[in-house]
């Protein structure tokens, strides 16, 4: 799977609810499919099979079965690697931009000549699609 196939498996799987409460649930320790199907009750033990599975094909969960049980286990490396690839570098070009901006408010001078701050974003249009209510696909 190519680094781009990998960070959308990643980024989908981080885009449902469901998803995350399960990784929140697998947080404090590997957990058998069964509990995590008691921990959320309002899912049918369908749903949060593929749940799970989108989990497991981005990498998230590693999956051990002993005898009949199925255990599910966190591997946060792939949250790590998301981390060091789009929030840490950035996180650092918006507080760059938020030092120029109390520059620009305090003394009317940016603190990096030549550089200006971003024009606003334009607003989103609306998706022309719904999502899969069960996986939210």
């Amino acid at each position: 799977m190519s680094t781009e196939d990998q960070d959308d498996a990643l980024f989908k799987a981080l885009g449902h609810r469901a998803r995350r409460q399960l990784l929140d649930l697998l947080k404090a320790g590997p957990k058998t499919t069964g509990g995590l199907c008691e921990a959320l009750p309002q899912l049918d033990r369908c749903t949060v099979m593929q749940h799970l599975r989108v989990l497991e094909t981005a990498g998230l969960v590693v999956v051990e079965r002993r005898g009949r049980e199925r255990w599910n286990h966190l591997d946060a490396l792939p949250i790590h690697a998301l981390h060091e690839r789009w929030i840490g570098p950035y996180a650092a070009y918006a507080v760059s931009m938020l030092g120029a901006l109390k520059q620009v408010a305090e003394n009317g001078q940016p603190q990096m000549p030549g550089k200006t701050l971003p024009e606003p974003a334009a607003p989103r249009a609306e998706p022309d699609h719904l999502d899969d209510p069960a996986t939210g696909d």
